[in-house]
């Protein structure tokens, strides 16, 4: 589109050269290339919520567009080309408030070249070779509360002034050359400050006067040095400093933590992250270097470590006062109660713990969540003992083999939350989970399940909402195990057995139910009576099953019904009293993957499916079993099966839908039938009419430049001469374009030269001259097409313009190359192709 504005532009400017151009014109030529540089800038750029957020992300931009409104309030204009930012660089967008310029090459930044943008809030200039800041560029910011400068190649902070920042926030400078932490005097204005991301950097020592500054800032702050080969800090740097949290992960050497940690000595902070990542079997961590962390006021700890690492006893105790401690890939050696007073949360992830609990895991009596997974091995469990804050616990993904649970769980009277899902094996004994009324979700998926006796293991869980009990390879026998379960709102039981005659009566406690999945059972048959208690079931999943009927939707229960899964089953049809009762309100419906019998004796069934498309999931998948192409029930012709008139019927529909095609592709190809008869009639008139011009020129018209400062210099200017036809210059003007090209171009010259390059691949003109001219080598045998490769382009662009790559292949083409020595030659062999007969 926006090549073909640019010609009709181009071509009402060459039409009205050497004549007299009126008011009008001028106006009409504007007005014609204002909407083409508008309807450029609006492609380039996203509008994400209309006049308010835009993207022109990796958009091959070098300007900002000028069409996006001063309403903005966030622009994404990353990854584009920048490179200088001046004070025009942007237009005024006092409304402005975020503006991304990740990797632009942005090279150079004036003092005034956030002038028009001055109200933003948050900056990003990550990933630019910044050579020169203007100290007062971004000072002018007074309102930014976010300023991310990772990435710049940054080796000072006194590189730019940020005095005038007293909202500032955020400031991130990770993966940059600095070698200090210390911020100048005036951050000490900063009071909001929160967050200051030094990670990756070259800060190595660290000592008192560097944290001056923060000393008096918030103690709101979070300090992020993680990725820094720190090696020394001065005793007292941090001593009395406040934090929110600090983040030291992959920042001790091995060979220097003992001396750099003790530094650390005094901190006060909410939050302590720290460990060490390396590749497995590089380093090997001396454990005395954690010592230090015991002279830390710390109330959250976060250890993790890239190999298995083993926590000593005694810095166990220096944990002592936390609330939270989250381990990874640490295992504790300690085989005596250490007492957490503070505790209320802990998560050991990978860690090796032969036997669950740990000993050190009873007896806190604050700690509320627990939390240990994917631990080595781990398969034997003991019970926990006088726990009574504790109400969420989650012990998956550990190998255990347990019985469960009226001992195991007996300390934990408030337990709300229970995860043994993907380990071994749970035994779950006849009064099992009698002792747990508050207990809220249970999940076991995963995990092979046994129930003694099968009996009500679960009737006292009153207040049980969620129950998951998928691919636990259980064989449901008994019609009371759900029993009790009356405010279960989700149960998930796929991938299990059923006993024979048990599924009728198997929900019928579970009145408050929403969501029920019983798919991939192997289920052939639900009774009509199996769902008649569930009057608030809104999303059941049948799928993967060998239903082959939908019988149990003909009672009154499901009217709540939302979302209904019955896809990969064996259902051949639906019967009309089943179609009249599904919910009216049902959303989603999915029928996929079944054999559905596309016959005459269906076809209100059909009919029904193709008139729900908009409920169907997945509409295209629902496919006829009879058809050797499996054909899709949604192209299946229910009108075939009427047998009155069915002949006439049958004659008139080919006959309208002959003459619809027809209709329609005289429509869709006009522009083909017209040219096809601007062909015969330059051929006819050809045979009268000599050849003006020794070859026609098909080029973009972006290629111009080189077209008239090589192609025409060379060939017309020099001796002998070649009188070129170039369309801006020798078409007549108020005749068609197209008529044109043949009787001007093709028909009035003996060769064509075509310039193939990218922005010839791209428009649609060139491409309709090229066919033209081959068009006319058929018509006329003595025609001949010379073809220039001006610029490199890929095999699949040329294949998409027809004829080109099959004519490169069989026609030996011309390259420009550019240089000398090439140039004489490539002059040489154009003018001799030109001039043969």
């Amino acid at each position: 589109m926006k090549t073909f504005m640019k010609l009709v532009s181009f071509s009402i400017m060459t039409s009205l050269r050497g004549h007299r151009i009126t008011f009008p014109v001028m106006w009409i030529i504007f007005t014609t290339a204002w909407a083409v540089k508008m309807n450029e800038d609006m492609e380039a750029c996203l509008e994400v919520i209309p006049s308010l957020q835009y993207s022109c992300f990796k958009r091959n931009l070098s300007y900002i567009p000028t069409t996006i409104p001063p309403s903005t309030q966030h622009l994404d204009f990353s990854f584009n080309d920048l490179t200088t930012l001046q004070r025009d660089t942007f237009p005024r967008l006092p409304l402005l408030r975020h503006l991304d310029l990740t990797r632009c090459h942005i090279q150079h930044i004036d003092n005034e070249a956030f002038f028009n943008v001055r109200n933003l809030s948050v900056l990003i200039l990550t990933g630019n070779p910044v050579k020169y800041f203007g100290r007062s560029s971004i000072n002018v910011l007074e309102k930014i509360y976010k300023l991310v400068l990772a990435d710049i190649g940054l080796f000072f902070l006194d590189r730019f002034n940020l005095r005038n920042l007293t909202n500032l926030k955020e400031l991130k400078i990770g993966t940059n050359r600095l070698f200090s932490l210390a911020l100048p005097t005036y951050a000490e204005n900063f009071k909001d400050f929160t967050l200051l991301d030094l990670h990756t950097n070259n800060i190595s020592v660290i000592r008192t006067v560097h944290t001056s500054v923060l000393r008096q800032m918030s103690s709101n702050l979070t300090l992020i040095l993680s990725g820094n080969p720190i090696s020394f800090i001065e005793t007292g740097a941090f001593n009395g400093l406040y934090l929110r949290e600090i983040n030291l992960l992959n920042t001790i050497s091995s060979t220097t933590t003992r001396e750099a940690l003790g530094g650390l000595s005094g901190l006060n902070v909410k939050k302590l992250k720290m460990g060490y990542f390396t590749e497995a079997g590089r380093i090997q961590m001396n454990p005395d270097y954690l010592d230090s962390i015991c002279f830390i006021n710390f109330q959250e700890i976060d250890f993790h470590h890239s190999t298995y690492f083993k926590l000593p006893s005694h810095i166990l105790l220096c944990m002592s006062n936390s609330s939270k401690i989250v381990l990874t890939n640490v295992g504790i050696i300690n085989r005596e109660h250490v007492y957490f007073p503070n505790l209320e949360e802990i998560v050991v992830v990978k860690g090796k713990m032969a036997i669950l609990p740990d000993v050190l895991l009873s007896h806190q009596h604050n700690l509320k969540k627990l939390v240990i997974n994917y631990n080595h091995q781990t398969t034997e469990f003991k019970s926990f003992d006088d726990l009574p804050s504790l109400d969420y616990i989650d012990l998956s993904h550990n190998e255990l083999i347990m019985n469960c649970c009226d001992i195991e769980f007996s300390g934990i009277p408030k337990l709300r939350y229970l995860n043994l899902s993907e380990n071994a094996r749970v035994k779950i004994r006849g009064l099992g989970l009698l002792n747990y009324p508050s207990l809220e979700i249970l999940d076991l998926h995963g995990t092979e399940v046994e129930i003694e006796h099968d009996v009500a293991v679960m009737q006292n869980l009153k207040n049980l909402k969620t129950l998951d009990l998928s691919h636990s390879q259980i064989i449901f026998k008994s019609i009371v195990i759900f029993y009790g379960l009356s405010s279960l709102k989700e149960l998930k039981m796929a991938d299990n057995s059923f006993a024979k005659g048990i599924f009728g009566q198997l929900f019928s406690s579970l009145t408050a139910l929403e969501l029920l999945d019983i798919s991939n059972c192997a289920i052939e048959d639900i009774p009509p009576t199996s769902f008649e208690d569930l009057h608030n079931l809104k999303n059941l999943i049948l799928s993967g099953n060998k239903l082959t009927t939908m019988d149990f939707l003909t009672g009154l229960s499901l009217s709540k019904l939302k979302s209904l899964h019955t896809d990969n089953n064996h259902i051949a049809s639906i019967s009309p009293n089943v179609l009249q009762n599904i919910p009216v309100d049902i959303l989603v419906f999915d029928l996929s993957f079944n054999p559905i019998e596309c016959s005459c004796s269906q076809t209100e069934f059909i009919s029904w499916i193709i008139n729900h498309q908009s409920v169907l999931k997945d509409p295209h998948l629902i496919s006829c079993k009879s058809s050797s192409l499996n054909s899709r029930v949604i192209n299946f012709d229910p009108t075939h099966c009427v047998h009155k008139k069915r002949v006439i019927i049958i004659v008139s529909l080919f006959a309208v839908v002959i003459v619809f095609l027809l209709a329609a592709l005289l429509y869709k190809y006009q522009f083909y039938i017209h040219y096809c008869f601007i062909l015969l009639r330059g051929y006819r008139m050809s045979r009268q009419q000599e050849c003006s011009y020794d070859a026609f020129v098909i080029y973009s018209s972006k290629d111009e430049t080189w077209v008239l400062n090589e192609l025409v210099e060379n060939l017309e200017n020099r001796p002998p001469p070649i009188q070129l036809c170039l369309h801006e210059r020798d078409f007549q003007a108020g005749k068609s374009i197209t008529s044109n090209i043949v009787d001007e171009g093709i028909m009035g010259s003996r060769k064509t030269i075509v310039v193939v390059s990218q922005h010839f691949l791209d428009s649609s003109w060139c491409q309709f001259e090229f066919e033209l001219a081959q068009s006319w080598l058929v018509l006329r045998r003595n025609a001949g097409i010379i073809i220039i490769i001006l610029e490199d382009v890929e095999g699949n662009n040329t294949r998409r313009l027809f004829g080109l790559h099959k004519y490169l292949r069989k026609n030996t083409y011309l390259k420009w190359k550019g240089n000398v020595v090439s140039n004489v030659r490539f002059w040489a062999r154009l003018r001799k192709a030109i001039l043969r007969n």
